[in-house]
């Protein structure tokens, strides 16, 4: 029988679980996240087994402190600079040219890497007590929705990981924003709470990457269908159409929510949406629910990032 994972609140003692070569997960501001020490090869790959992750999607590098990027990129250019000054730490993920001794595990082969600087008191003090960059993915099984709270974690990866450092919800509720530093001019790969308005008033160059899936994507959440819950997701809303979500449907969403459903969750705005997304899709999960009918909201600020998240859960293979 598996090992029942570990619950803590000390940074303390999940550093310690890392550092001997067991995987871990965190809080952060974005959603929770699953680590490991990158210089060891063995523990970057029980994350993929842990989560069922495909070998081709490449892990985020979370530091401690923003002078830690020299110690896994090199030729860092100075839009990548700017950036950091600016969103680090916070919720932004930068891919850069790795430097050679960085696993190619972490990477799925590429030759950049993506790396980010949490805006978490519990993750930096656990960030800080490692002995190395941690290397980390959401800490969901694959293709689900990503964990915002420490009983979502425990809910998929119990027996499968050695240790949950227990925090607050995740305040953003959204995966970070990743703008590719490794080529010139910048892209945004993937939305997320920094908006392309801001990163422009930072670097003014940086341009919008066409969307469709990657063979070799540079970033996590391009290739694979991600973040759905079992339940069918139905899009709605002015340029989708009404909802028909049937008998027992759930929905959530801006307006005023349709009659006949199940469950409901009207957010007073994208920032709440963004929050409460995930839970809803878990909650919805719970109980059954066969389809939920999502809102999809106004383009504009975290709005982007909620559409991308919204369109990727409703994919269906």
């Amino acid at each position: 029988m598996a090992r029942r994972t570990i619950v803590t609140e000390s940074p303390a003692e999940a550093a310690e679980y890392l550092n001997k070569g067991d995987i871990v997960a965190f809080p952060t501001e974005t959603v929770y996240g699953l680590g490991a020490d990158i210089t060891n090869e063995t523990a970057v790959g029980k994350i993929f087994r842990a989560k069922g992750r495909p070998g081709d999607n490449p892990l985020i590098v979370h530091l401690a402190s923003p002078e830690q990027v020299d110690e896994v990129a090199t030729d860092v250019p100075d839009s990548a600079r700017l950036l950091m000054a600016r969103f680090f730490p916070g919720p932004l993920t930068l891919v850069l040219r790795k430097r050679p001794g960085v696993s190619s595990l972490v990477t799925a082969g590429l030759s950049t890497i993506g790396v980010r600087c949490p805006n978490h008191p519990v993750a930096h003090e656990f960030l800080a007590r490692c002995l190395h960059p941690v290397a980390a993915p959401s800490a969901n099984l694959s293709g689900r929705p990503s964990s915002t709270d420490w009983k979502a974690v425990l809910e998929d990866l119990d027996g499968r990981i050695a240790c949950i450092l227990k925090g607050e919800k995740s305040s953003i509720g959204l995966e970070s924003t990743i703008v590719d530093c490794s080529e010139e001019p910048p892209r945004i790969l993937r939305a997320g709470a920094i908006s392309p308005e801001e990163l422009h008033t930072i670097v003014p160059n940086i341009a919008i990457a066409r969307g469709g899936k990657q063979e070799r994507p540079k970033s996590p959440g391009l290739k694979y269908r991600h973040y759905s819950p079992s339940a069918e997701i139905r899009l709605c809303g002015e340029e989708y159409g009404a909802c028909e979500g049937g008998k027992g449907f759930a929905w959530i969403g801006l307006s005023p929510p349709p009659e006949g459903a199940a469950r409901t969750c009207r957010c007073r705005d994208s920032e709440e949406y963004a929050y409460r997304m995930f839970r809803f899709f878990r909650e919805c999960d719970r109980e059954g629910i066969g389809v939920i009918c999502c809102e999809m909201p106004p383009p504009e600020g975290i709005g982007q990032a909620l559409r991308d998240r919204l369109q990727r859960a409703a994919e269906r293979k």
